[in-house]
């Protein structure tokens, strides 16, 4: 998936500066798409010239203008093209442990260690996220609906991951131990 698709759904949901954009990026789509305040802009500026998105200067007081973004008819068409073809997934540690053997074992289950916290690091946010903006789950309907599922989709994936690094780590050990 490439940032630009991040950036129409959530312009999608609401229209933003690229300071907004990249707020919220930094609060919840972050979770789950990564991307530095300088990525957004320079996606922003793309999306521009494809006529993905449309851009109206607000005047300031005091402030240089803002520029406020939003989905375009041709955006709006895209995402829908995007968001109707098949998804992918990769996973370039699966591909280090794969090649461990090849180098450096440790380094790998190193790594595994610090993907093991930051999974559960991210469990407690996301839990924290959901009991604080989803106190009705069976209430949800639409947007807040959609959001909330990827917030369990997220807590999901994690759960899954954490347990997969803790199974990884323990294997790896396991392997050190017998001298292999």
């Amino acid at each position: 998936m490439s940032l630009e698709y991040a950036i129409l759904v959530s312009l999608r949901e609401r229209a933003g500066s690229g300071y907004e954009l990249a707020r919220r990026f930094d609060k919840s789509i972050g979770y789950f798409w990564a991307a530095s305040h300088q990525q957004i802009y320079r996606s922003l500026k793309r999306m521009v010239e494809l006529g993905w998105v449309d851009c109206d200067e607000v005047a300031q007081q005091k402030r240089p203008d803002k520029k406020v973004y939003r989905v375009s008819e041709t955006g709006a068409d895209e995402l829908a093209r995007w968001i109707a073809e098949p998804a992918s997934t990769r996973n370039d540690l699966t591909v280090k442990l794969r090649g461990a053997s090849f180098g450096d074992v440790a380094r790998v289950r190193e790594e595994m260690a610090r993907q093991r916290d930051q999974h559960a690091a991210r469990i407690a946010i996301y839990r924290e996220i959901e009991r604080r903006d989803f106190p009705d789950i069976a209430k949800l309907s639409g947007q807040a609906l959609h959001q909330h599922l990827v917030l369990s989709g997220g807590i999901r994936t994690e759960q899954a991951l954490l347990e997969w690094c803790e199974e990884t780590i323990r294997a790896l050990d396991d392997d050190q131990d017998r001298g292999t």
